[in-house]
């Protein structure tokens, strides 16, 4: 077991260096945050002050809204970034000379994601405090399990992107920026599930964010805590986890097989 968090700790290391040794780094990271609740934040400035009812909780939504969906936008990239980062420094064969196992590899994505998402999200909350008045901690503690379940549904999609890495190449990198953004129009980030057209409202319902932006709204606008809507939430995580896991580890299988792992990339 000492092993195990020996080795998972010096891979992340290894990425908290390249951090620390570059601000322009740190900077990426809070910048496109903070640019997109800037963005939604005026938005909803002015529509507050075009309803003069009801404004303020359909401002408070939408900010809301920005705010927890870059939760999982960054836990998603963040691991993402932390693999191809292994590819464009030539280092993907080299890790795996060393008695590291993939589910190590793993486990120090998923702790670099979580530092990641937090440097990156935090300072756009705490802007979003100050410009705006909007304070997502008022959300109460349910706000954990909001952001444990986004943080949850962005690593398993980065999974399923680092296998389809691993399958397909350099070609594949795209999909570590479009993957998660294109998922956003069926997440009900902004509107609920209703407004969607019947035939898309089975996907939505299948993706975790779709019932954790219900809850949040149900918050914001009554102060009621949906625990059905968490559960699923939850349950559709785990659910959807164990699948990414299986094609992960069944294409790092076949990519180590082949020798993808020492030529992915060129």
């Amino acid at each position: 077991m000492r092993a195990t968090a020996r080795r998972v700790w010096g891979l992340m290391y290894r990425h908290l260096a390249l951090y620390r040794r570059s601000w322009p780094r740190l900077l990426e990271l809070a910048y496109w945050p903070t640019l997109q609740m800037c963005i939604w934040g005026l938005t909803s400035t002015y529509i507050a002050s075009r309803l003069p009812v009801g404004g303020q909780v359909a401002a408070g939504v939408l900010l809301g809204g920005v705010l927890l969906w870059e939760i999982a936008l960054r836990s998603q990239m963040g691991v993402a970034i932390s693999f191809l980062e292994e590819i464009w420094s030539r280092n993907l064969g080299h890790v795996f000379v060393s008695p590291l196992r993939p589910r190590e590899l793993v486990a120090a994505l998923i702790a670099m994601s979580a530092i990641r998402m937090a440097v990156g999200v935090l300072p756009a909350v705490l802007l979003a405090w100050v410009l705006y008045a909007f304070n997502l901690f008022a959300l109460g503690p349910v706000l954990i399990l909001f952001a444990i379940n986004l943080m949850a549904m962005g690593w398993w999609v980065s999974l399923a992107v680092v296998s389809m890495i691993l399958r397909h190449g350099a070609g594949a990198e795209a999909l570590a920026w479009s993957v998660l953004f294109a998922l956003t129009p069926l997440s009900a980030v902004f509107y609920p599930v209703s407004v969607l057209p019947v035939a898309l409202r089975p996907i939505a319902w299948a993706l975790p964010a779709s019932h954790v932006f219900e809850g949040m709204r149900a918050v914001l606008n009554t102060g009621v805590i949906q625990w059905d809507q968490l559960a699923i939430a939850s349950l559709l995580n785990l659910a959807w986890l164990l699948v990414a896991s299986w094609l992960f580890a069944w294409q790092f299988r076949v990519a180590r097989e082949r020798g993808a792992l020492l030529s992915i990339g060129e």
